[in-house]
């Protein structure tokens, strides 16, 4: 994946069509739907094959000597899905697109002192640190998932500077919902800040996000710069992944359990 372009208001990756930020009903539809319970048998996902969590049981007699056909090289599993660290995809270095800044080659450059061609996470966290952006560990595991769908803990020329410039823009965005120029942006401004990366959460949404990035201990009820952009990926990723499955741009998505896990656990443990 070559990462995201820049985010003007109400465009760009995970918005909505035109006047209407993505998570807000469609227009026609009730906001007060009643869904069946999950499982029920007329439920739309139809029920279970196999109990979540139950081991794989191919249908031949596991034999790790001749692994079987949908076995990922032995173990009784299948094998992994592409974009999920899968061992099995070779790392290629990419290259810089036409026309990027020297001082963003400059700065991958300086980070990569092996000439490898990749910059690990820590490398990278210093390489931002350069520019007067200090991100956590967690930031930048964060950046790097979504920017190359991979869990190698590695990025390239041509993600670093998708990644780079993006972070330009969501800087834009911070200091502009930051209007008491606090260094931190509240509830509402927050609110605000993902309404203009076309992103409508609901108050309850809203609250989560603002309680689990707040790293003030609650004194504050509201979020720094840092915290502001791991929120943002956060919103900006399960959304995306969720927009996937949503065929009809009805605000309902069908998953698997395990597509599911995939989608979610790279947030959590990041």
């Amino acid at each position: 994946m070559s990462g995201y372009p820049h985010l003007p208001p109400g465009s760009g990756y995970g918005s909505a069509p035109p006047g209407q930020p993505y998570g807000s009903p469609p227009q026609g539809q009730h906001q007060h739907q009643t869904a069946q319970p999950y499982g029920a048998p007329s439920a739309p996902y139809g029920a279970p094959a196999a109990p979540y969590g139950a081991p794989y049981a191919p249908d031949k007699p596991y034999n790790p000597d001749k692994p079987h056909k949908n076995q990922g090289g032995g173990g009784g599993y299948p094998a992994p899905a592409p974009g999920y660290g899968s061992p099995f995809a070779a790392l290629v270095p990419s290259v810089f697109p036409p026309g990027t800044d020297p001082n963003v080659i400059a700065c991958f450059q300086l980070a990569d002192q092996d000439g490898s061609g990749f910059i690990d996470d820590k490398e990278m966290q210093r390489a931002l640190s350069s520019y007067n952006q200090s991100f956590s560990l967690r930031t930048v595991h964060l950046l790097m998932y979504l920017f190359t769908q991979t869990n190698t803990r590695k990025i390239g020329p041509k993600e670093f500077a998708a990644l780079f410039y993006s972070l330009q823009s969501w800087r834009g965005v911070f200091e502009r919902f930051d209007r008491d120029r606090s260094g931190f942006i509240d509830a509402n401004e927050l609110r605000d800040a993902l309404l203009s990366l076309g992103f409508a959460v609901s108050p309850v949404v809203l609250e989560l996000l603002v309680s689990k990035f707040d790293k003030t201990g609650g004194k504050k009820r509201a979020i720094e710069y840092d915290n502001f952009i791991e929120c943002c990926l956060t919103v900006k990723g399960l959304t995306e992944k969720f927009k996937e499955k949503d065929k009809a741009y009805n605000g309902m998505g069908t998953f698997s359990y395990e597509e599911f896990m995939l989608t979610v656990l790279p947030f959590l443990i990041a």
